[in-house]
């Protein structure tokens, strides 16, 4: 297709959006109740629960989420919840997980997810620095919350399920057992705090990104492109409007991405339940087996899956339809660059071609591909670039900037960053409101109207964006500038490796060298041999001063609870290593 009709069509599709936000919007009516008050979508099911341990799947209705919220939030109410308060939503996917983010929100108080793999000291800093009130747990989280408790002066009351509820100050289901009948929810502005998300930084303690509930809406744009309009038939002349969507959708959706992250949550289970559809929910870890078996049993046609997931799959079935059967449409991928071998692997063996999306906490859902795997798209879309994180999705005003905030020209290297008014000069819903009681912080991520991702890319002629890693991750090795992600794809293509992270060594005479930490596939061992294989795997694909002047084989790569690869923490290691050499030589000498 011509470069000219790639642009026709991508711009048909933004001047086709302005945002019109609605005076009153809250995330729960738009997910659960106008669902559960539309006569052809109350039964239709909103969670099916897929629990590990052989249990027979449950399913729920939209009727049922909405009445479960209208208790819950009766019972919240009872507690001394108000609105703007903080709620602690402790839980794994679980059908009372999506209940409790419907009752939190209709309330009009604030929900902060976390997640059940923190540790004390990440759940206490988070309770205490945001007040939380209240916090809902089950077996799997109860012990960790109750272990902080003392130490959270805010934290009036803990509701438990299930087990946990002998050590949490209210039974979950005793107390919206006691409150039957509808809930008020309460009129809330597009600009009232909805969701509290903690952000891991480089540096300093985390930061609490406050999302309003006009982020939804700011999301939907990305979530179609990205998830091949969602099983919705499209016309090419329509302009894109979410909320006329008919619902004819089939689609059955699936992440393994937790629902206590923006991933999981404003990526994940809001989208699907804004649109109607069922979301599967499962509680245990992710294997390339479970996946499958999800994918098959279900009949999941749309799926959000990390990089990282998405080589476990690859390496653990090459050729996966040699043993399932599934129904996939759409695939959407982020977090990490998804790279070209992944990429080939969902186009040719899972049938679909994997759209790369990328977005924050902050400002989220804001590039990505929109390659159409459907003949109803009528050419709506733009093809997906292997390697690239996309376009600015339709709605949002996207560009590489410099430190002065000035747009970067075609294929220089700049911090990606979105403006705060659309392309017809609309105020962008995505935007969070600011970060929790941190102005300071605030204030650093914009340059003028641009808020910067710190995420560094460059532009092609074509306007597609290509990731080269995080600010922070980026470095210089003899002069040359090193992006870790071209490396680390380029290694993962290898047979042997099943996943790889590049990080720069501490060297005296060139300021740094390319280190890879490499964690093998099944059936290969370590040795000398294999390290020089792989360096000269990467030195004959990538520039000479990119290939790895040493490599380290690790059993798992250090990852974040989102499945991100932690390059800080053995970017760090090597930086140690280096300093405790340093101070040998000079106590030798």
């Amino acid at each position: 297709m011509s470069r000219k009709r790639l642009d026709d069509h991508y711009e048909s599709m933004c001047q086709g959006l302005g945002w019109l936000v609605p005076a009153r919007f809250n995330m729960a009516q738009a997910c659960a109740t106008r669902w559960a008050e539309h006569a052809d979508a109350a039964e239709r099911i909103a969670v099916i629960e897929h629990a590990p341990g052989g249990m027979a799947p449950r399913t729920h209705s939209y009727a049922q989420l909405q009445g479960a919220a209208d208790a819950l939030s009766h019972a919240l109410v009872e507690q001394g919840v108000k609105p703007g308060d903080r709620v602690a939503i402790v839980l794994p996917q679980r059908f009372e997980t999506a209940v409790a983010y419907m009752a939190v929100l209709q309330l009009g108080a604030v929900a902060m997810p976390l997640s059940q793999l923190f540790g004390p000291d990440a759940l206490s800093y988070r309770l205490q620095d945001s007040a939380a009130v209240l916090a809902i747990v089950d077996d799997s989280t109860v012990e960790a919350v109750m272990g902080v408790r003392e130490m959270c002066a805010d934290l009036r009351c803990v509701m438990g399920m299930g087990e946990a509820a002998h050590q949490a100050d209210v039974d979950f289901y005793r107390a919206i057992a006691g409150h039957q009948g509808g809930f008020v929810a309460a009129a809330t502005r597009p600009d009232d705090p909805a969701v509290l998300i903690y952000t891991s930084g480089t540096t300093g303690p985390p930061k609490g990104a406050l999302i309003p509930h006009r982020a939804l809406l700011g999301n939907l744009t990305g979530f179609l492109c990205s998830q091949n309009w969602f099983g919705f038939p499209v016309q090419r002349q329509r302009p894109i409007k979410p909320h006329a969507l008919p619902l004819k959708s089939k689609a059955v959706f699936w992440s393994p991405a937790d629902w206590a992250w923006t991933g999981g949550l404003m990526d994940a289970l809001l989208p699907t339940l804004y649109f109607g559809r069922p979301i599967v929910a499962w509680r245990g870890r992710f294997s390339p087996e479970v996946a499958f078996e999800i994918l098959q049993r279900h009949g999941v046609t749309h799926s959000f899956l990390f990089p990282t997931a998405l080589k476990a799959m690859m390496k653990a079935y090459p050729r996966p339809r040699d043993h399932y059967r599934f129904k996939l449409q759409a695939i959407m991928s982020a977090g990490e660059a998804v790279g070209d071998a992944v990429f080939d692997y969902c186009r040719d063996q899972l049938g679909v071609v994997v759209n790369e999306m990328f977005g924050q906490t902050e400002v989220n859902y804001i590039v990505g591909n929109c390659a159409m795997n459907d003949e109803r798209s009528h050419g709506v879309g733009y093809p997906a670039k292997p390697g690239s994180m996309g376009k600015g999705y339709p709605g949002h005003r996207v560009a590489v900037i410099d430190d002065q905030g000035v747009q970067c020209p075609p294929n220089v290297v700049g911090e990606v960053a979105v403006h705060r008014l659309d392309r017809h000069g609309h105020a962008d819903p995505v935007f969070f409101l600011g970060y929790w009681k941190n102005d300071k912080a605030t204030a650093k991520k914009y340059t003028g109207d641009w808020c910067r991702t710190g995420d560094l890319a460059h532009a092609d002629e074509d306007g597609y964006l290509w990731y080269q890693g995080r600010a922070d991750d980026v470095f210089k090795s003899a002069g040359y500038r090193i992006g870790p992600s071209e490396i680390e794809n380029c290694l993962v293509k290898h047979a042997a490796v099943a996943n790889a992270a590049v990080v720069p060594k501490p060297d005296p005479e060139r300021g740094a060298l390319v280190k890879a930490y490499v964690v093998l596939a099944p059936g290969y061992e370590a040795s000398d041999e294999l390290v020089q294989t792989l360096q000269q795997h990467v030195r004959g694909q990538l520039a000479p001063y990119e290939y790895p002047k040493e490599i380290e084989f690790i059993s798992a790569l250090p990852m974040t609870t989102t499945g991100k690869v932690q390059r800080r923490v053995l970017r760090l290691q090597e930086e140690e290593r280096f300093a405790k050499a340093q101070v040998g030589q000079a106590t030798h000498q």
